[in-house]
């Protein structure tokens, strides 16, 4: 059995078409959505509705972590627009219109934090299945799944980008989504567990937050793989943590090549 695995795809369309080419299946590993384009300021959602210039202000802000300055700025954006929720939302519908039209083999996908996973349903057809705390056996393996990112513990939820708003869960509540896994040989998750050379990210030099309840099932039950991404140059590729192979399947929008799991 061949499975091709990608995560933060961020609005690749072109490479995600070629992403099952050869496997009996695709798992997406979330961020389907291109919403700040840090390579390309002209690109993604930001760059779409406020061009090339503004995302460059905001993405130098981002990089100087003026935090206060940034929320600032992109207050001042978001209330030139009349109604900036409506059109953040036909962007994204934008997006995942494309996004899904490309999925040609059987996927199995589960949402990242850039993602809007009610709408999925809209977009999925009958060849992808949407899975969030659930699991699915295939070729005599049970695999795993759980979306989304974490809240930090100091934050309240609120809605960011002129109306979008990430998924994020609570540790509490994805924790609770990761014991929902039964007996699985597999786990594939947006974030990783929570290991410091998994979870700290060179390029932005600073730690992403991981899940301390998938570390727990990890060393508690020993499935065979953990795969995930959300951090798109981490120290740490691939580890082993027991008898469980930990690794991050890639920043797929840079670099457009799937992780082949076979067995």
């Amino acid at each position: 059995m061949r499975v091709h695995l990608v995560s933060d795809v961020h609005g690749n369309v072109e490479a995600l078409a070629r992403a099952g080419d050869g496997a009996d299946a695709l798992f997406v590993l979330g961020d389907l959505i291109d919403f700040v384009n840090y390579h390309d300021h002209s690109g993604g959602i930001l760059g779409t509705i406020f061009g090339s210039e503004k995302v460059a202000v905001f993405a130098r802000l981002r990089r100087e972590r003026r935090h206060a300055e940034i929320s600032a700025y992109a207050t001042s954006l978001w209330e030139s627009l009349a109604d900036p929720a409506a059109v953040v939302e036909e962007a994204v519908r934008e997006q995942y219109r494309k996004l899904f039209a490309v999925l040609s083999a059987p996927t199995y996908a589960t949402p990242g934090n850039v993602d809007v996973p009610e709408l999925w349903t809209e977009y999925a057809g009958s060849n992808v299945a949407i899975l969030d705390g659930e699991t699915v056996e295939l070729g005599g393996l049970r695999f795993g799944f759980v979306g989304g990112a974490l809240l930090p513990r100091t934050a309240t939820r609120r809605r960011r980008g002129g109306g979008f708003r990430p998924y994020l869960r609570t540790e509490e509540e994805y924790t609770a989504a990761v014991r929902r896994l039964d007996r699985v040989d597999v786990v594939c998750t947006h974030i990783p567990p929570d290991v410091p050379e998994l979870t700290y990210d060179v390029l932005a030099r600073r730690r992403e937050l991981g899940s301390t309840g998938l570390l727990e099932l990890v060393r508690t039950t020993a499935p065979r793989w953990s795969l995930f991404g959300h951090v798109h140059q981490p120290l740490a590729s691939r580890m082993r943590l027991g008898r469980t192979e930990c690794a991050n399947v890639g920043h797929f929008q840079r670099a457009e090549r799937p992780y082949v799991l076979r067995w």
